[in-house]
């Protein structure tokens, strides 16, 4: 006879899990979760979606829907998300009434408005870079048209909200670029001298448990800021690693504080200055493009991860067993139309190489298709694998 406790019983599906969102990372998110044995229900106004072929169920409709996001709460044990664009005050309302949902909404809602996430960081000693100031939509129109002072030269503006994927970020470095500056509520910020871009992937259970992945640096692309390569673990000093990692937790634990309900995977961007500084750039309350090679080099991936802190089950362990690079696979600028590929045959021939594609219908310039990630146990021999792949390995339209 076996012994056991109800406790320790789990009746499949363990779980049906709400996803907002059904772009590359729901769809990586339910292919772990369906490996896992959780039922998904997930939400997107696109019925052909890259999650749409292997969820159970694909609610269509916009994700700021009240009436979507109320069906998709009532059907799901827990709801969580892929993307921060959705009605925050609708899931303010749903948690309200008992829905299961992390991160919380208004841990959401802080962190979709760049400018109450800086203050945040500030107000709670995590170093970042200096607020110069606010900055309406009017008075950036104003700065663009020189009618109002700008601070000195250079300098960065952030929209305030909607801008991801190298969207909503400018920066001025000179008079001769005033023309980018951004006509939306928003702020300027300072300009930061960058030695490398790192990230820091955390992960908190509903328990309090805190769990990190190494250290990872990140290469982007200059003509869409758009990641391009990422390596880890980060080529830095253990001491430099260490203090990242501190600073991770201590932007985890600064929301705790705050009443905030910070449960699932978080990324945490920084920047590590000329002078040995880090400082926090921004934070992803979501699992991310910087920890994508996870799949591969570590024991628990990033979406196994987010899964079982959502649903209450023990974290797992973030070993990273071999060095790892991942390089994103973007619509190449000129095509759009469904997409095609060159250089297939050679990540397949590429000891190391995975490829992941995406099943986007459409390419457009800069639009992220699919990734590749090398594992090797000389990161060196990764770096260069990579290098050959991003070169020879290109997204075009079918018709060319």
């Amino acid at each position: 006879m076996i012994s056991s406790t109800k406790k320790d019983i789990y009746i499949f599906p363990i779980k049906a899990v709400g996803v907002i969102g059904g772009g590359q990372l729901g769809k990586m998110l339910t292919l772990k979760a369906k490996e896992m044995g959780f039922k998904v229900i997930a939400l997107d106004k696109d019925p052909s979606c890259p999650v749409s072929s292997i969820c159970d169920e694909l609610i269509i409709g916009s994700l700021y829907d009240t009436e979507k996001l109320y069906e998709l709460a009532k059907k799901s044990d827990m709801v969580t998300y892929e993307i921060e664009h959705t009605n925050t005050e609708a899931l303010k309302q749903l948690e309200k009434i008992g829905t299961k949902i992390f991160p919380s909404p208004a841990l959401l809602e802080l962190i979709n408005d760049k400018l109450q996430q800086k203050t945040h960081l500030i107000k709670h000693g995590i170093p970042t870079s200096k607020l110069i100031c606010e900055v309406t939509k009017t008075e950036s129109i104003e700065y663009k048209s020189r009618t109002k002072e700008l601070p000195p030269f250079p300098f960065v503006q952030k929209a305030r909200k909607g801008g991801y994927d190298g969207r909503g970020v400018a920066v001025i470095k000179s008079e001769n670029e005033i023309d980018k500056i951004l006509e939306t509520d928003s702020f300027f910020e300072e300009f930061v001298e960058i030695e490398k871009e790192i990230a820091v992937l955390v992960a908190r259970d509903i328990n309090g448990n805190i769990v990190s992945y190494p250290v990872v640096e990140m290469i982007f692309n200059t003509r869409s800021n758009i990641l391009d390569m990422l390596i880890s673990p980060a080529r830095i000093p253990e001491e430099i690693s260490q203090k990242a990692i501190s600073i991770a937790y201590d932007v985890i634990n600064s929301f705790v504080s705050s009443n905030l309900k910070a449960v699932g995977v978080f990324a945490v961007e920084m920047f590590l200055t000329k002078s040995g500084d880090i400082l926090v750039n921004e934070i992803a309350p979501r699992v991310h493009n910087s920890g994508h090679h996870t799949i591969e080099s570590c024991l628990t991936s990033q979406f196994e991860q987010h899964l079982r802190a959502v649903a209450g089950l023990p974290l797992g362990s973030t070993k990273q067993h071999t060095p790892a690079v991942m390089i994103n696979l973007l619509g190449e600028p000129g095509y759009a139309g469904k997409p095609a590929i060159i250089g297939l045959e050679e990540v397949l021939k590429t000891e190391g190489a995975h490829l992941h594609w995406y099943g986007k219908s459409t390419t457009a310039p800069f639009r992220k298709m699919g990734h590749i990630t090398i594992v090797d146990e000389d990161l060196n021999s990764a770096i260069q694998k990579a290098k050959i792949l991003r070169e020879r390995v290109k997204i075009i339209s079918e018709n060319t």
